[in-house]
């Protein structure tokens, strides 16, 4: 047995109790998910989450994609394939790891997948409509999400002045702010704010955060008023 003494791992406030990154959108009628993380099942059954039309990710890193076999149980329910929406590379790992699910001889329920591939102009999800940002991962191309006044964005360091401008007037944004020390591919807590702040977004809520940012009540003093950390089962309403 491995012991953790670090104060984020013991902490009692639930804000502190971390799982990978991931965003659930529902509109009256449609209901999405960006990436399929190692807790996707928890998550999903946390927040009761009975009906799920489209999958999109950002890229195809385990941490994002690890959990898409438990979409099986969202085809048992709809008698559907799930939709995958993906860039070509996200495509390409998830027909490696999960071989099974395109075989010509399927095994018994495996999940049944229909990929969708993201190009650089919006698409529609049911009545949502999603404009792609791509961001830098130091050298891999990610992929943000715009879903009207909402904005997502995990694992980057760099944006594109181009890409920028259609991040501009939204009225919130999630971006990922790994901690404050310097890091090869991912925002630091300061580059966030500032980012945000660049921006002029109304309202930034940071995430894909490393127990080494520290405990969410310490971290939350510091920040600007326009910015706040996300936590596991924040909910928004647009």
């Amino acid at each position: 047995m491995i012991a953790c003494n670090c104060e984020v791992c013991t902490s009692k406030d639930k804000k502190d109790h971390r799982l990978r990154s991931s965003v659930l959108i529902k509109s009256s009628s449609t209901t999405i998910v960006i990436d399929t993380t190692p807790d996707f099942r928890y998550q999903m059954l946390r927040e009761k989450v009975h009906q799920l039309d489209a999958v999109i990710y950002t890229h195809s890193h385990k941490d994002h994609m690890a959990g898409l076999d438990d979409v099986r149980a969202f085809n048992f329910f709809s008698g559907k394939p799930m939709q995958i929406y993906c860039d070509q590379l996200t495509e390409e790992s998830i027909r490696r790891d999960f071989f099974y699910a395109f075989s010509d001889k399927k095994y018994p329920g495996v999940p049944d997948l229909s990929l969708n591939p993201i190009e650089e102009v919006p698409f529609t999800i049911g009545e949502l409509l999603i404009e792609p940002i791509r961001v830098w991962h130091l050298h891999m191309p990610v992929l943000g999400f715009r879903i009207g006044p909402f904005t997502y964005i995990t694992d980057a360091n760099r944006i594109d002045e181009s890409e920028k401008n259609k991040i501009k007037g939204t009225e919130v944004l999630v971006l990922n702010a790994l901690r404050k020390q310097p890091h090869v591919s991912h925002f630091t807590l300061d580059e966030a704010i500032q980012l945000s702040e660049e921006l002029q977004v109304h309202q930034a809520y940071f995430t894909h955060i490393s127990h080494q940012l520290g405990r969410h009540h310490h971290v939350s003093k510091i920040l600007p008023q326009s910015c706040a950390l996300a936590y596991d089962g924040l909910t928004l309403h647009f």
